[in-house]
């Protein structure tokens, strides 16, 4: 590692460096028993994915694993039996940040806003998430998407509403950012390939960008999170070590800075392979069968 970021590290009290596996292991669990702020929660389990139409029994039953760990949940869709989610969520003692999925779909973003829209009024949603990295995939136009923003905040008084997308989009739209209550930033290293070492302050400067555009606006991390196997991408590597590092040092410098922070994800998911390749299956700090990973 390179000794300036290393000497930086240790001068925040986060240099992992010289701890065992099970060393981590133990903080990882320490953390996660002290309650972690948040976490991006799908409740598919293997051979599901979207279109897959959800029940209340599978919901109760994925979240009742992460409920003690967790103080808020992220939830995606308010389609297919994810529109449950939320209460479920509450009646459990958590909060939501609830997602409406927007894509190219114009028909089905009607019902996705509808029925957001539901959650938020019947007292579901702590915080609305109108779209998901729309503008990183270019699914919608930016009058487009400001639309739909501003229909959810006309419709849900009182309920803050933002929109989820990577850091750097904020920057690039700026009338996206003025349209948001809270900008939502999702941070990742691993996904510019920054190596591991230098992950933590790479996350940082991130989300620096994201705070000097916000005008004084709250600004989340709504994802953020490092995978344990697969292929590397560029220089930022897959591995148990680097996986439990990168949450440690996330939730340290969360707790430490008052940053409010979901981190990604809840659960392994097989079907993410298809657009993210084999390391598309491994972010969950509990796999596919509900097992924590770094107990």
């Amino acid at each position: 590692m390179n000794s300036y970021y290393k000497q930086r590290m240790a001068a925040a009290g986060i240099d992992l460096s010289n701890l065992s596996v099970e060393e981590l292991k133990s903080m990882c669990r320490q953390l996660l028993e002290s309650k972690i702020h948040g976490i991006s929660f799908s409740p598919y389990t293997a051979g599901q994915g979207p279109g897959t139409v959800l029940g209340e029994a599978q919901i109760r039953d994925r979240l009742g694993i992460i409920a003690p760990y967790v103080n808020w949940v992220r939830s995606f869709s308010c389609t297919e039996g994810n529109e449950l989610i939320p209460a479920i969520a509450h009646a459990n003692g958590l909060k939501t940040m609830v997602g409406i999925w927007l894509g190219d779909d114009r028909a089905k973003n009607e019902i996705e806003l509808a029925n957001g829209i539901e959650v938020a009024r019947a007292g579901h949603a702590n915080i609305l998430g109108v779209g998901n990295e729309v503008l990183l995939r270019d699914d919608l136009s930016e009058a487009e998407l400001i639309d739909y923003i501003e229909r959810a905040k006309a419709a849900c008084p009182g309920v803050e509403v933002g929109y989820v997308d990577a850091y750097f989009k904020f920057v690039d739209y700026p009338r996206v950012t003025d349209a948001c209550d809270v900008i939502l930033a999702n941070c990742y290293p691993f996904w510019e390939g920054c190596p591991a070492d230098y992950s933590l302050l790479y996350m940082k400067e991130m989300y620096r960008k994201a705070m000097r555009v916000a005008e004084g606006k709250k600004v989340i991390v709504s994802e953020t999170g490092w995978p344990n196997k697969g292929t590397a991408f560029e220089g930022a590597e897959p591995s148990l070590e680097n996986a439990l590092r990168y949450f440690i040092n996330s939730y340290q410098w969360a707790v430490e800075d008052g940053i409010e922070l979901f981190y990604f994800s809840s659960f392994d998911e097989d079907w993410k392979i298809e657009k993210e390749g084999d390391v598309g299956a491994y972010w969950g700090l509990w796999d596919k069968d509900g097992v924590l990973k770094y107990a």
